[in-house]
């Protein structure tokens, strides 16, 4: 390995860019606020990789730890994740405490990215759903947490070269960063972005987010050229020269170096102004043993390994240094240290070097580096050691070698979560195979190249490997890389191979991953798909594909048609999980079927079996059921009107699931955790739920749930202009391709409010009718009852309008025909079947006390404070229009000031605004009157016989803690703090933990402090 050897071809002064500079030192300075991302294009040659050296030795001297990572081409094939792996080697170096401390307990993941955290045995588990993702949340919490204390630059060159998942990953830490002192900077050629690069949809995205800012790097002028040269030929230049070197370089910095050197040593006589000769013409220069070694590291890749180069070159240790020094020396090549070996001083060069050789000299080169690394694995680092070889026998055109080779390359990508690289492999593989012999290709196993698919028949270790098997492989790989359309068309080529030569539970596994692509590209709900795995699969033993065909019909069933067949073929999926072995998709199963008798009405069963589920998930390390577990368990709790156990489940849910990197099912947790705290009076918290369900959005399905969570806090607080937005959002996504109760009725639901609030009540009423002439769905009890109430409610305030009244009593009739069909089998739906009533009478012109008494009887131990001051809203009203003496008059004011107090502390404006209207009607007076000061005790808390303790705890309710916070804030036990509540409860004769925070905000107990 040569030592430094100075080149005469890198000018020593740095020539303009000053602006640039500025811009990357000033957002250098800005990373301590917040992290600061930067793309730098230009052009091949204009002086990328000179301003990126420029800042990093200024980082450096102002204290930043710079790490540097290039994205490492291979023939035409980039390695995963090449730039973050060497970045990240970078930091290790330089902070190896501060790393190690920040991927704690998360080394076995992060290995993908940087193997030498955990063991290759780590990186075998089977792939999941949210793996990429996962990696990719991992990977921005370690980079924040290293960058806190320490400035961090993050430098990645050569983007144009970048894989595929590198440029997924690079696009999520720019959109997701938010702490840590740290700069993300990235560089790619310009001129090579033609329409159909890879990297053109991600600069399109980076585009539009306003917190990257982009640097173009133009050419030189005339003066910038004259200092370049001046520079690198220690002394003034000819003026003459300058300009002719101006005018045929055009000011790209790379050209007029070639050309000033080209010139000052004698080499441009009969040089042509192709680009081609201009950058060869110093290489051919060179002694024949250096243009020899110049031309093998041209083929090698990026960087080549010395070791590696001298077993490929087949020269003597001496005549290949003696080569290499020429080629150093002349500036060609340039040597890499962090890797012992060797690099072209600038890509374009290498690019020239290598389109000029001939095809069998380029397939005899790739043979002998495949050749060279077969026979010493050691001479590559070992994370690129597979992908590496596959490239070379690929190149070599030796099909039967680069088989297999390709294929141990895919495993690889597979296991780093780099799915976008396997499918590319894959379908590198798919080319050669017909191109193989039969021996190499009966020599394969499933089991060492194929995975996803279950065996269909015959035992995976000895039963040669099928092209099916690469399909399979290549369809999952790319719905989990996104690209969903060539997953579709590699299923459906799948399924037409399998018509010809019939294997039913091999078609039946496609057929399931075709419901899933449908449903993915807005092709349709899924169900024919479900429903033809289902028939091929039907009288067949028990397998673990026709396991997962039952428990993808069941959940699928869950979600669009509950009942009794879900629930049979859940039991089944079970079933045939348990009899099979299939651990993971028995516990899937489970989940669904503890939601479904849920539905069904076996509550506590059903919830024990889903609380059985999460755990056992979480025992077994089951990463995918345990954040399903997370989002679903929660949200059946809400369902039943337990929102103060989901919301606890929920706040764990976050914590769990971005420990576990799963973006996705975090992003589902925020948005039922908004769900929850709208229902339990705390809207404050439940927007920023809706706001973060958005932001951690990775598909517009989850988008479009924020939305919803936020259209239901708009409209409860009086914004029907928000509310609808979001709604329109809502529908937009969801549309009509996929109709589920779960979305499709709670959006009905609030259009329903909406049109009222606007007052278009035939608008309200189509929005009603559509969901009544098809019937609500069995189990949908929870979505139903709301609408049902939501749609009465827009009758009963629309009661009295003459122009409203034709067609009313049908509505009213049909509604309570629909109301019969659901169930109400928890409190929560038993207080809607109440609420319902009274409000149907309302409708009809009826205010009935004892109806409305029922009702605020009915909601009171929900602890829902918002429902609750409604209903005792409508109760005061029902009292005052009975005229039934002071007592009833002195019951409704109570009960008017507890419902303003409500309103006032939740924001809502249009009870609020009731509550005001009816007290000024029937001249109740919203604030007490103002005691006697010598009577009137110093602090509004002795007047409601709260003791020091009791306010104590008060003081945390309404802040908004758990009984468990209030123990460990009070050094009390939990039950204790349980106690002090109830008391607290009684003593403000109020339901629950949101009224009495409302209480104490509308009497001033707790005043914000000053400032």
């Amino acid at each position: 390995m040569l030592s430094s050897v100075e080149t005469k071809s890198v000018s020593p002064v740095f020539v303009g860019r000053s602006t640039e500079l500025d811009t990357l030192n000033t957002a250098l300075a800005r990373a301590t606020a917040e992290p600061q991302a930067l793309l730098v294009g230009g052009e091949a040659g204009v002086g990328k990789t000179r301003l990126v050296e420029e800042f990093a030795a200024s980082a450096r001297r102002r204290g930043a730890v710079v790490a540097l990572g290039g994205c490492v081409e291979i023939g035409a094939d980039g390695l995963p994740f090449a730039p973050f792996s060497t970045a990240l080697r970078h930091l290790r170096r330089e902070l190896p405490d501060q790393l190690a401390a920040a991927a704690a307990g998360q080394e076995e993941e992060l290995a993908r990215l940087l193997p030498e955290l955990g063991t290759a045995a780590a990186r075998e588990a089977r792939r999941d759903e949210q793996g990429m993702a996962r990696l990719f949340e991992l990977t921005a919490r370690l980079l924040e947490r290293v960058a806190a204390d320490h400035t961090v630059v993050l430098a990645l060159e050569d983007l144009h070269w970048a894989d595929a998942s590198t440029r997924h990953l690079l696009a999520y830490l720019f959109r997701t960063l938010r702490t840590g002192r740290l700069v993300v900077l990235a560089t790619y050629r310009s001129d090579d972005i033609h329409r159909r690069h890879p990297l053109r949809p991600l600069l399109a995205e980076l585009d539009r987010l306003r917190t990257v800012q982009r640097i173009e790097l133009g050419r030189f002028n005339r003066e910038e050229v004259h200092r370049q040269i001046a520079g690198i030929l220690a002394r003034d230049p000819d003026p003459d020269r300058v300009d002719d070197i101006f005018e045929r370089s055009d000011g790209n910095a790379f050209f007029v170096e070639e050309l000033a050197v080209a010139a000052d040593e004698g080499c441009c006589t009969g040089l042509t102004d192709s680009l081609r000769d201009l950058l060869l013409v110093r290489v051919e220069a060179l002694p024949e043993s250096a243009q020899h070694v110049a031309r093998i590291v041209a083929e090698g890749g990026s960087t080549v390994e010395h070791r590696l180069l001298a077993a490929v070159a087949r020269l003597t240790e001496d005549d290949l240094i003696e080569a290499l020094r020429a080629a150093v020396n002349a500036g060609i090549l340039a040597t890499a240290p962090e890797r012992d070996g060797y690099r072209f001083r600038h890509s374009l060069v290498r690019e020239a070097v290598s389109d000029d050789l001939l095809p069998g000299e380029r397939a005899r080169l790739n043979r002998r580096y495949a050749e060279a690394l077969e026979a010493d694995p050691t001479l590559v680092p070992a994370d690129e050691r597979v992908t590496r070889l596959a490239s070379y026998w690929y190149h070599a055109h030796d099909a039967a070698k680069a088989l297999p080779a390709v294929l141990d390359a895919s495993v690889e990508a597979r296991r780093r979560h780099a799915y976008s690289e396997q499918l590319r492999l894959l379908e590198r593989a798919m080319e050669l195979w017909n191109a193989v012999p039969d021996a190499v290709r009966d020599g394969l196993r499933p089991l060492d190249h194929a995975e996803v698919c279950p065996p269909c028949g015959g035992d995976p270790a000895t039963t040669p490997l099928r092209y099916l098997d690469l399909m399979a492989e290549a369809a999952v790989a790319g719905r989990l890389c996104g690209e969903r359309e060539r997953s579709m068309k590699i299923t459906k080529r799948a399924l037409r191979l399998l018509d010809e030569d019939p294997d039913p539970l091999r078609a039946a596994w496609f057929w399931v991953q075709r419901s899933r692509l449908t449903q993915a590209l807005a092709r349709g709900d899924g169900w024919a798909e479900l429903g033809t795995a289902q028939d091929l699969v039907r009288g067949l033993p028990p397998s673990e594909v026709h396991a997962e065909v039952l428990a993808s019909a069941a959940a699928w069933s869950m979600l669009h048609r509950p009942g009794p067949e879900a629930m049979a073929a859940a039991e089944r999926a079970v079933e045939y999980a348990r009899m099979v072995g299939a651990h993971d998709i028995e516990l899937n199963a489970r989940l669904t079927l503890g939601g479904l008798m849920v539905d069904a009405g076996d509550i506590e069963s059903g919830l024990a079996e889903m609380y059985e589920v999460k755990d056992r998930a979480t025992e077994l390390g089951v990463d995918m059921v345990v954040a399903r577990a997370q989002v679903n368990l929660p949200s059946v709790l809400e369902g039943v009107g337990r929102s103060e156990e989901a919301a606890r489940l929920l706040q764990e849910g976050v914590h769990a699931t971005r420990r576990l990197g799963l973006l996705d099912s975090e992003g589902w947790v925020w948005g039922n955790l908004a769900e929850s705290l709208h229902s339990l009076g705390r809207w404050d918290e439940a927007a920023g739920a809706a706001a973060n369900a958005r932001r951690l959005a990775q598909s517009a399905k989850q988008r479009a749930g924020g939305s919803m969570r936020q259209a239901f806090l708009a409209y409860d607080r009086g914004d029907t202009a928000t509310a609808a937005r979001r709604l329109a959002d809502a529908r937009t996504v969801f549309g009509t391709h996929d109709p589920m109760p779960q979305y499709a009725l709670p959006m009905k639901w609030v259009a329903i409010g909406i049109a009222a609030a606007e007052g278009r009540l035939a608008d309200a009423r189509a929005e009603l009718l559509a969901v009544l002439d098809t019937g609500l769905p069995p189990g949908t009890q929870r979505y139903g009852w709301p609408l049902l109430l939501a749609a009465t409610t827009a009758e009963a305030d629309a009661h009295g309008d003459p122009a409203t009244e034709p067609g009313r009593p049908e509505i009213l009739e049909r509604i309570r025909r629909a109301a019969k069909t659901l169930a109400t089998g928890v409190p929560v739906w038993q207080a809607y079947d109440q609420w319902l009533r009274a409000e149907l009478l309302r409708a009809e012109g009826r205010l009935e006390p004892d109806e409305w008494s029922a009702a605020v009887a009915a909601v009171e131990p929900l602890g829902r404070p918002y429902d609750l001051a409604r209903v005792r809203f409508r109760l005061a009203e029902a009292l005052l229009a009975a005229g039934e003496g002071d007592d009833a008059r002195a019951r409704a004011t109570d009960l008017l000031r507890l419902a303003d107090a409500v309103a006032a502390h939740l924001g809502a404006a249009p009870l609020a605004r009731s509550v005001a209207l009816l007290a000024r009607r029937a001249r109740i007076a919203l604030a007490p009157a103002a005691r006697d000061a010598a009577t009137a005790p110093a602090d509004p808390a002795d007047a409601l016989g709260l003791t020091g303790r009791e306010r104590d705890v008060l003081r945390l309710v309404a802040a908004g803690h758990t009984n468990r916070r209030i123990a460990e804030e009070l050094f009390i036990s939990p039950k204790t703090a349980s106690v002090h509540v109830s008391n607290i409860l009684a003593k403000l004769n109020v339901s629950g933990r949101g009224e009495a925070a409302a209480v104490a905000h509308r009497l001033g107990l707790f005043p914000a402090p000053a400032g």
